[in-house]
């Protein structure tokens, strides 16, 4: 006899049902914050604000595609501020939810019933996933008020596109420290791992253009989600490929350890 396909997932998605809302209002405002601040900045102000800002600075920040509402909440809200706040969750959370209750003693009623090792690992991991949908979800819909109410003209394709690229990057990195803490049973292991994986992204990502070394960008995890602008030119098939392909192999990865490993219980 097993328990049923979900009690895992529900069960989690319960205990951390405060936090999520809480990271969803948080990730909320810091897009409408900053999306706010386009009329005062954008357009024709902010040429002028580039003309006396060093070129390298310029381009190293990719500030020369900011003067359009779609290029300001890109690079704002998409590229940095939504993704790191993103990437904090994530990566928390995946830290959290097998090593950190494994450190802390709270799954091991989970791994003593009659649930497979494989479900825990599965429906613990959609937790997360869902998580960083409920943030993405949150940030296009803010988005897509503010849009409208503010005549900032975002496509609704284009705004689908930025949030399932941000969906799939934000979830990879979730995923790997998720991976790592579930093979290794050690939460800070993960979360150093995860962060300084996602440092390095987003290194490569901006360095590359800098230094001339294009494969920098094109091994970034960072690149792919973000070199083709998806909220200018939508849907970037191939980057969103990889990031789906990178959460895969981490998902496998994890698996093959965990369902292997002593866990004492």
């Amino acid at each position: 006899m097993t328990g049923r396909p979900g009690t895992v997932l529900r069960g989690v998605l319960r205990m951390q049902r405060r936090s999520m809302v809480l990271w969803a209002v948080a990730i909320g405002a810091v897009a409408a914050m900053y999306t706010a601040f386009y009329p005062s900045i954008g357009g024709a102000k902010w040429d002028v604000m580039m003309d006396a800002m060093p070129a390298g600075l310029i381009e190293a920040m990719g500030f020369e595609t900011m003067a359009t509402a779609a290029g300001y909440v890109s690079g704002t809200v998409y590229s940095l501020l939504g993704a790191i706040l993103t990437l904090v969750c994530a990566i928390g959370m995946g830290a959290r939810l097998v090593a950190g209750h494994e450190e802390d003693g709270t799954i091991e009623l989970e791994l003593t019933a009659p649930v497979a090792r494989w479900r825990i690992y599965a429906e613990r991991l959609a937790a997360l996933w869902l998580t960083v949908l409920l943030l993405v979800l949150t940030v296009s819909a803010v988005l897509l008020v503010m849009s409208a109410t503010m005549d900032l003209g975002l496509s609704v394709a284009h705004l689908a596109a930025a949030g399932v690229g941000l969906w799939l990057f934000g979830g990879a990195f979730g995923t790997l420290a998720f991976a790592v803490g579930a093979a290794t049973g050690r939460r800070g292991v993960a979360l150093g791992v995860a962060s300084g994986a996602a440092v390095m992204a987003y290194l490569f990502a901006y360095l590359g253009p800098l230094v001339d070394a294009g494969w920098m960008e094109s091994v970034s995890p960072y690149g792919w989600y973000t070199s083709n602008e998806p909220l200018t030119n939508g849907f970037d098939w191939p980057g969103l490929g990889l990031l789906a392909a990178l959460a895969v192999l981490l998902v496998g990865a994890g698996l093959a350890r965990f369902v292997r490993r002593d866990l004492m219980v």
